[in-house]
């Protein structure tokens, strides 16, 4: 079992690490990776498959709009740890663009894990973590409609990664840096279709 994740070098390294020694990659074997299977890790892998080139391949989007509407609802429903069905951590991620994505955000990931620490704590605890379940509920329900709207789906995974690493160091300034993030992805939408 891994250890506990605390910032966004951790999950890179560790799926790094899972990453090169597998040939098969699927959503069980990533999870395994992060450790004990808890919500936020997850929603911060969300974030980064979005934010990722591997946000191009078709029905990418789709597939995180469904495992992000499991962990939201799951969040809600105040469980304490996550469950996902079978037919969903069966599902293959394609090697390369994944290891592609992991070195694309390494750099990235050790700068920002020196501004990450635990403040505004009320944003991260029950009332803040169910708020952010809900707008990771409303993320999941329109990421199938990201698909076709141009770089929409990447500022959403933005918003993820915000959303999962605040949760992750308990970082509530985090917390409120992904809601203005939500709120901007959320605005292209009606911009792009009226």
């Amino acid at each position: 079992m891994s250890e506990r994740i605390q910032n966004l070098s951790q999950l890179v390294q560790q799926l790094e690490a899972m990453a090169e020694s597998s040939d098969h990659i699927t959503l069980d074997k990533v999870l395994d990776a992060m450790g004990d299977r808890s919500f936020a890790p997850v929603i911060l892998l969300a974030g980064l498959i979005l934010f990722s080139p591997l946000s191009g391949i078709p029905g990418m989007p789709t597939l995180m709009g469904i495992l992000l509407l499991l962990i939201s609802t799951q969040m809600l429903m105040l469980r304490h740890h996550l469950w996902l069905p079978q037919w969903l951590l069966t599902r293959t991620i394609p090697k390369s663009p994944l290891m592609h994505g992991l070195s694309w955000i390494e750099k990235p990931a050790a700068h920002l894990d020196r501004w990450l620490r635990p403040r505004l704590g009320i944003m991260v605890y029950r009332a803040g973590s169910l708020a952010t379940a809900g707008i990771c509920s409303v993320i999941a329900l329109l990421l199938p409609l990201m698909e076709i709207i141009p770089f929409s789906a990447s500022l959403a995974g933005l918003a993820l990664i915000a959303f999962g690493l605040a949760l992750v160091a308990r970082d509530g300034a985090l917390e409120l840096l992904a809601f203005a993030l939500t709120g901007t992805a959320l605005a292209l939408i009606p911009y792009y279709f009226f």
